[in-house]
Order: structure tokens, then C-alpha cells, then sequence
């Protein structure tokens, strides 16, 4: 570790774990590495039967890492980035307040919401105006039910601020919405880059929420001096980075390759390739894509999938029952299996909220006509072919709609650690896996920091910076022939 390098520090938000990362830039060759400075859960509260993010809880969390950051590395830290999930947002009121805590995504909210709104705007119309994959998550939807509940403070509200754009005004004491991801709410337009005044007119919602978009790589501010004193840092700047995390994961390829998809892989897994301009038509709409804008104007167009999702519940679910696992154990534990498998498709309603994961696989498995996975080893097992398959689904659709065929697949994030995983990806879909970082976020959270800073030239150059400084590994398809019988089954589960 070079005790001159430029110190840039990224505050990576994850659904479940947060971090503050450190990034440390060599200049001179051209090569950054990673220091977790601090982790932490990231909470979330029942409040009146509503499921919402502690978000104070989060920010103190974020300022006493920054502390830290300023102990480790004093003088020497030259930014600060958020990254975040999409689609959740907080309200800020006339007098700059926050208007209660936001709500989390998976909240029941949002139940009906997709039907009611469908009965004032065809699909049609808000994949035209938006390119965005219909998903009841979506802020369109967190945002209808808002408007239509009496008891929301909306009404009351100045502005809406997506969670990176709340850090970063509570950071500086500036407000801006941050275009990767702004684009994930099915309310911006991808082509001209603005609000849908279409879509906020037939939905009840006023354009003075909403403020004008900036690209990632702005400057929001420097760090508010209370802050400063908090964390013993100088007035730091703070800019606003592609803060939707998968733009963040995608900046992080170790090359730029047309061929290749990607995928980033945490909590959820996204899909996708990266396009010049988005693809809003009628087979687009029917895959299940969307057009979500990343760094440079680049559009992601992708498909979300369930991931981690289905283990972290099933962790969960056996820790309440008194046996925890490490991921490694669980690993190994559908490695060992070689019995008979049941697959199920990761995103299947039944899936989004349940209360007890395991019983909702084993549920499925019955009413599809499976053999019921009752072993854990066996659950596991499901769940990572399972996964799989359904890679290899989308790989398939998303393969018609690239300009040129897909040989490989880029893994990122989390998912890049997994092996296991990995080598099932590559027998699935039949090509190559390359891992990029496992940290993809934090990476591509800094690599815009230093193309912010003149440091990097272009999202190119932050490319090559990657490959340089991690090295990745490359899983070779074997055996797909196994996966035949399987996927034919699969299919069926899916379109069912």
C-alpha cells in the first residue's frame, strides 16, 4: 500500500450491509485497492404496520465510518460518493426537514398498485414514456399509493429525494437527483432525459417534487461543517457518483466487451448489456427489460432477478430457529447434494415477502408437482440451479436484443465470489463467466470520483484502471448437457 496514494471514500449502501469503503489511488501505476473502513446492518423499522428504513440510524452509522476514515487517513482523503438500491425515496418538507422515514421497497404498500394504475395508463404508454421494466417495487408505484393514502404527508412535501441524493443533502445541504438513478422510478424519460409530465399529470403527482437531474460525476457540495467537526475532516467534497448501484457495478468492468454480458450479483441479480440508446419496443416491453441510464449516457438495458435474496431468507429463517450458517457452509452444503431436484423460478410472487423462505420453496415444489426439497442441502441446491436456469432465461432473451452475439458473461459484485455459483452459470448458459471486483459498487463509486477529479480520463480509462487492479477469473463451461432436461422443465415453471 503506497502511503502517498489519493484517498477517495465511497459509502456504499446495500439493502442488508453497509459499508464505507476507502479507495486508495496510485497514481503513478495507474492502480486502486479497496480498505473497509467500516460495515454495517442496514435497519430497517415496522412503524404502524408499515415496513421503513431507520434512515437516521443509517446516517449516523455513515458519519461515525467517516470518523474513522479521518483517523486512518488523515489529509490524504480527496472525495466522498453514495451509492444505494434504487426506487426508494424520503420527503423533504418546506422548512428542509425530512418528512418521516422512508419506506422500504418491500413494504405491502404497494399491493394492487400495478392494476390500478394500469386501469389509468396502458403499459404501453409508461414503457414508451420510461423503458422501465414493470416491477411492483418501482417508485411509480411507492408514489401512487402515496398520493392516494389521506394519511401521507406528501402534500406537504417540497421535494422527493432518492436515498444517495438524501445522503448526500444531509452530507452538504444540497439537494440534487442524481440521473442512474432517477432513471430506475419509471417516471424519467430515458430519451430526452426529463420527467414525464404525461405520466406525473395522469398520476396525481405534482413536477415541483421532482428537481432538475444531474449527471453522475457532479460536484453536490462539500461536507457541512457540523459534520466537519463530527468527523474531524477537512471540508471535504462530496459528488454525486452513479449512485444507483448497479450503474456503479457496470462502470466496474474490467474491460469493455459488446459480446459479453453482465451481471451484477448481490441481493438481487441484474442482467443486462450496456447500449448506446435505449430500446423501447414492443418485444423490449414483452421481455421484461429496462433501459436504465448509467455512467457517460450509457443505458443498462436489463432484467432484474431474484438472488441472494432466497438464501439470505432461508439464512434468516434458520437463524430464528436457532442454526446459523456462513455463506461458505452453505456452499457446501448444495455442493454435497446429488439427489433428485426440484427447481423453482426466483422470481415467483411467492417469493417477494414470505414469512418463512423455506416453507415457501417447499410450498411451490407441492403445488408445481415436485419433489418437495425437505433437507436443507437439498433447498440449497434448488435454489442455486435454480438461479442458474434462470440465468441462462434471460441470457437467452437477451441475446435477441444485443447488436451483436453474446459469447460470455461479465459476474459482479457479491456474486464473483461464488464459485460455485460461477461454474453452474457457465454449464447453464453454455459461454464463459469472467468475474470483475467482487466489490463492484465501491469500485465504480470511486472510479467516477476519480473521473470527477481529473484523475481518470473517461469511463474507458476507469475500465482499464480495473483490469489493472483485479485480476479476474474465468469459469469454462462443462457439461451443459445436464442442464437440458432441466431447463425444459424450468421453462414451463416460468411461463406457466
Amino acid at each position: 500500500m503506497n502511503p502517498a496514494s489519493k484517498v477517495y471514500l465511497a459509502i456504499d449502501l446495500g439493502a442488508t450491509n453497509s459499508r464505507v469503503i476507502a479507495g486508495l489511488y496510485d497514481s503513478s501505476s495507474r492502480t486502486l485497492e479497496l480498505d473497509e473502513v467500516s460495515r454495517f446492518p442496514t435497519k430497517a423499522v415496522e412503524e404502524g404496520g408499515s415496513l421503513k428504513w431507520d434512515i437516521q440510524d443509517i446516517f449516523d452509522r455513515i458519519s461515525e465510518g467517516l470518523a474513522i476514515a479521518a483517523r486512518k487517513y488523515d489529509g490524504r482523503i480527496q472525495s466522498i460518493g453514495v451509492d444505494t438500491w434504487a426506487v426508494d425515496y424520503g420527503l423533504i418538507g418546506e422548512e428542509g426537514e425530512l418528512l418521516g422515514n422512508p419506506y422500504h421497497y418491500r413494504d405491502s404498500r404497494t399491493e394492487g398498485v400495478p392494476e390500478a394504475i394500469r386501469k389509468l395508463v396502458p403499459d404501453e404508454v409508461i414503457f414508451s414514456e420510461t423503458g422501465i421494466q414493470f416491477l411492483f417495487i418501482n417508485t411509480i408505484n411507492q408514489l401512487f399509493a402515496e398520493v392516494n393514502n389521506p394519511t401521507s404527508k406528501i402534500g406537504s412535501a417540497r421535494r422527493l429525494l432518492f436515498i444517495p441524493d438524501l445522503v448526500n443533502y444531509w452530507l452538504t445541504g444540497n439537494s440534487v437527483q442524481e440521473r442512474t438513478l432517477a432513471s430506475t422510478s419509471q417516471l424519467l424519460n430515458p430519451v430526452n432525459g426529463e420527467w414525464s409530465e404525461r405520466l406525473l399529470t395522469s398520476l396525481g403527482l405534482h413536477e415541483t417534487l421532482f428537481a432538475p437531474v444531474v449527471e453522475p460525476g457532479s460536484k453536490v457540495g462539500t461536507l457541512k461543517p457540523k459534520l466537519q467537526d463530527f468527523t474531524s475532516l477537512d471540508p471535504i467534497l462530496v459528488v454525486a457518483v452513479a449512485s444507483h448501484d448497479t450503474a456503479s457495478a457496470f462502470m466496474a468492468l474490467p474491460e469493455s466487451r459488446p459480446d459479453y454480458a453482465i451481471m451484477s450479483s448481490g441481493t438481487w441479480s441484474l442482467m443486462g448489456i450496456e447500449l448506446e440508446r435505449p430500446e423501447l419496443g414492443e418485444q423490449a416491453l414483452a421481455d421484461g427489460f429496462s433501459n436504465e441510464i448509467g455512467f457517460a449516457g450509457t443505458v443498462r438495458f436489463l432484467k432484474n432477478i431474484c438472488g441472494m435474496w432466497l438464501i439470505e431468507q432461508c439464512l434468516k429463517e434458520w437463524a430464528t430457529e436457532g442454526t446459523t450458517y456462513d455463506y461458505d457452509e452453505v456452499i457446501e452444503m448444495a455442493r454435497s447434494y446429488d439427489g433428485s431436484l426440484s427447481t423453482i423460478d426466483p422470481d415467483a410472487p411467492e417469493f417477494a415477502a414470505p414469512d418463512n423462505m423455506p416453507e415457501a420453496i417447499r410450498e411451490y415444489c407441492r403445488k408445481t408437482e415436485q419433489l418437495v426439497p425437505e433437507e436443507k442441502e437439498a433447498l440449497l441446491r434448488c435454489i442455486f440451479v435454480s438461479l442458474a436456469l434462470k440465468y441462462k432465461y434471460v441470457f437467452q432473451k437477451l441475446d435477441h436484443h444485443s447488436p451483436v452475439p453474446l459469447k460470455g458473461l461479465f459476474m459482479l459484485g457479491g456474486g464473483a465470489r461464488n464459485h460455485f455459483l460461477n461454474q453452474l452459470t457457465a454449464d447453464s448458459l453454455g459461454v464463459t463467466v469472467r468475474t470483475g471486483p467482487s466489490e463492484a459498487t465501491a469500485v465504480g463509486n470511486i472510479a467516477a470520483q476519480l473521473i470527477a477529479s481529473g484523475e481518470l480520463a473517461d469511463l474507458s480509462d476507469a475500465r482499464t484502471m480495473v483490469g489493472a487492479s483485479f485480476p479476474s477469473e474465468v469459469f469454462e463451461p462443462r457439461g451443459a448437457d445436464q442442464f437440458e432436461e432441466l431447463y425444459e422443465r424450468f421453462i414451463e415453471l416460468v411461463e406457466r
